[in-house]
């Protein structure tokens, strides 16, 4: 099968796919679904490449389903089965905003959320502000306690838009537990960066 990082953003590559996969299996080995479902929208959920501050980014995860529809029917995929892959790679982004309404989606959106979180999470968190060219936070007011979080501007304050929010959202008992772990090694690592600045 194909499957597809397209272009150039170390944080969306193949070793997201790889980590995401990872997560997905550990997840299904404990929640069940379909493996075969869920292998295939890990595979291609990120076949779309859409940088974080493009006018599309809420659009990613539906223009991956679709592209994601064609690559499985020209291979022979029952609709069925295509559908099910489009559904849990639509619902799997955060910027979306659908809810997931089978297993592997829930699946899906919870090892694609492990990434997001934790040392890997903080590590790509820097990168992506990097990629943007943002600065790692603002030298006056570093927690924003006397100004608006502005995550565009400044690395740092991704933790509290959004980062230390996804472990809420975690959608199997298996992908909460493995959240929470991550979410403490979020928040050691911004105790860690601040106590150093």
């Amino acid at each position: 099968m194909p499957f597809a990082a397209e272009g150039d953003d170390g944080s969306h590559d193949i070793a997201h796919i790889l980590r995401v996969f990872k997560n997905a299996m550990r997840i299904q080995t404990e929640e069940g679904g379909d493996a075969m479902i869920l292998a295939a929208a890990v595979l291609l959920h990120d076949c779309v490449s859409v940088e974080k501050n493009s006018p599309l980014r809420s659009q990613a995860s539906r223009l991956a389903a679709e592209k994601a529809s064609q690559i499985l029917t020209d291979l022979g995929w029952s609709t069925a089965d295509v559908e099910a892959v489009a559904h849990a790679i639509l619902t799997h982004s955060f910027s979306a905003n659908i809810a997931p309404e089978t297993l592997e989606a829930k699946i899906l959106q919870d090892a694609d959320r492990l990434d997001a979180i934790g040392m890997v999470g903080a590590a790509r968190c820097f990168y992506i502000a990097g990629r943007m060219a943002s600065s790692l936070y603002d030298p006056i007011d570093p927690l924003a306690k006397q100004r608006p979080l502005d995550d565009k501007s400044y690395a740092i304050d991704h933790f509290e838009v959004k980062l230390f929010k996804l472990a809420d959202g975690f959608q199997t008992a298996t992908g909460r537990t493995l959240a929470a772990e991550r979410h403490q090694r979020l928040m050691a690592i911004r105790d860690m960066f601040m106590d150093e600045i």
